[in-house]
């Protein structure tokens, strides 16, 4: 596979308002990631609440994804869990609907110890769809692995035939480049902090996996623009606008739910979020929807009425 470059979104999971899953929704985040020009999905990740759901509705969430992109952007499916049976089996699953990609970060219960434990253990999940690259998903605030991906891709890199890199969702920045300079930089870091997407494209990454890319993809392409350019007012303008945004969103029960609002302002409604993760009230909504406006940011979402 072809290196990845650019944004790719890490979409929610629409439910309806009883709590099933909305699968026809996903229909129209399809339209709407191939209208914005994203290079792909991430469907099925922690933004797409995965332990929430069962295994067979990842498999129908995975599914429809797949169905109707007609190669325009790009599916990895995320995979991980905190049972090994299951990761093999939507692995597996995840081949037999033609993704083009998976992913899995490190379980996240009993956890591995140990760079050869968490080889071994993305090894035996790669192997199910062995044709498939394979993503492992580096996010040490849920998963508490913090172990090195240096050392991880040395390791892995003559064990796992598929390898094709890591989504590093962790601020460290000298891991990142040494990861990026290893073997020449033949494995995709996709970096996944949205409010740092400026300091990754400096450290060398070439692609990033993020939740805003879902509704204010704009505003990222952006910062992008701006750095190829060399224009370095402007991106940190962007970038620092990107960084006030998710600074609202974080006030909100952990933004999950906040960002959900912002899909119903972008017109992209994806319904409530699953319990354990609350809804925001009318009031709690009422005022994120005042503070999320004065940060000027809602410019670059589209389908939003402030939309540039």
């Amino acid at each position: 596979m072809e290196p990845i470059s650019g944004l790719i979104s890490a979409p929610y999971t629409p439910f309806k308002p009883d709590g099933s899953v909305h699968l026809e929704r996903i229909d129209d985040l399809v339209e709407h990631t191939a209208a914005t020009g994203l290079a792909g999905v991430f469907p099925c990740g922690t933004t797409g609440e995965f332990p929430s759901l069962t295994l067979s509705e990842r498999r129908q969430v995975s599914e429809r994804w797949t169905q109707g992109v007609a190669g325009r952007f790009r599916v990895i499916v995320h995979v991980g869990g905190t049972c090994l049976g299951d990761s093999k089996e939507l692995a597996a699953h995840a081949a037999g609907i033609h993704a083009d990609g998976i992913a899995m970060m490190a379980p996240y219960f009993f956890r591995p110890a140990t760079v050869e434990e968490l080889v071994d253990y993305c090894e035996q999940v790669a192997a199910a769809a062995p044709d498939v690259p394979f993503y492992y998903y580096h996010i040490p605030v849920m998963s508490g692995v913090t172990l090195p991906m240096r050392d991880f891709l040395e390791l892995a890199s003559g064990r796992i035939p598929s390898l094709a890199g890591i989504k590093f969702t962790h601020p460290d920045p000298m891991d990142i480049r040494r990861c990026l300079a290893f073997e020449d930089g033949r494995y995709d870091v996709l970096f996944g902090m949205d409010e740092a997407l400026l300091a990754a494209l400096a450290l060398g990454c070439r692609a990033a996996v993020g939740t805003t890319y879902g509704f204010a993809a704009p505003l990222s392409q952006g910062i992008i623009a701006a750095f190829d350019r060399g224009d370095m007012d402007e991106a940190n303008r962007l970038q620092l606008l990107s960084a006030e945004m998710v600074a609202v969103y974080r006030k909100y029960n952990g933004a999950h739910p906040a960002m959900k609002t912002m899909m119903k302002i972008c017109g992209l409604d994806c319904g409530p979020v699953r319990a354990p993760l609350r809804p925001l009230s009318e009031a709690e909504e009422d005022t994120f929807r005042r503070e999320i406006e004065a940060t000027g940011g809602l410019q670059f979402c589209p389908g939003s009425e402030m939309a540039g």
